[in-house]
């Protein structure tokens, strides 16, 4: 029996991958990876130098959670080619950890006889905490009808898909939204300016009025006194 395969006319927008859990990481496998990708770093295998440099054991390397989503992946998408991969490190995975892999389909589209999707993928501890996440391109063929022309030289099977991407549905572990700032009270009112002007007397009550200016006197030429 032929191995299944994932054809792009069988795959729909929001569509989630098969869970992919791990066995707990130990340190056998920690040292098994070191081996097979050549990546030595003693802060993975040696514990007494990971205790040094003031961690609490060895811990497992990013690559190898990389390659457990891409583990999901392939499962998933047998008979695909991967186009593009990336992953961003959220939160260390130390020894007796178990990693369980998960993802969705975000987009599909197609034109030209080449047909893609994207991939949300994500992974978490035994927690329930994001440990990594990661978003993946794969190209595939329309259908079995289409594979079996390219394969015999005849063109693909032609069909214009619009992108359908995930808009509604927020991604796992998203940010919550943010509070919109609270507005700005409203500026106080300035004092009214103090009158120069004396305020009114009160009914009933007398104000003492300034007696008009004397005028000034005459001055006197010392002379005109003498001659008198």
């Amino acid at each position: 029996m032929p191995a299944r395969k994932l054809y792009f006319e069988a795959i729909r927008v929001g569509d989630e991958l098969p869970t992919l859990a791990k066995a707990p990481v130990d340190r056998v496998q920690l040292s098994r990876y070191a081996g097979a990708s050549g990546d030595f770093n003693p802060v993975h295998v040696d514990e007494t130098y990971a205790r040094g440099i003031g961690m609490p054991s060895v811990y497992a390397p990013g690559m190898l959670v990389m390659g457990f989503l891409g583990q999901l992946l392939s499962d998933w998408g047998r008979g695909a080619q991967l186009r593009r991969y990336g992953v961003k490190f959220i939160k260390i995975v130390w020894p007796a950890d178990t990693v369980v892999c998960k993802g969705r389909v975000t987009d599909r589209y197609g034109e030209a006889g080449r047909y893609f999707a994207d991939v949300e993928l994500w992974a978490e501890n035994q927690k329930g905490e994001l440990v990594m996440k990661g978003q993946a391109v794969i190209q595939m063929f329309y259908s079995l009808e289409d594979e079996t022309r390219q394969r015999s030289g005849q063109p693909p099977v032609q069909m214009t898909v619009a992108r359908e991407s995930l808009r509604t549905a927020p991604p796992p572990h998203a940010e919550p939204p943010r509070p919109a700032p609270a507005p700005a009270p409203p500026p106080k009112a300035a004092p009214a300016p103090a009158s120069s002007s004396p305020a009114p007397a009160a009914s009933g009550t007398k104000t003492a009025q300034k007696p008009p200016p004397s005028a000034k006197k005459s001055a006197v030429p010392a002379n005109a006194a003498k001659k008198k």
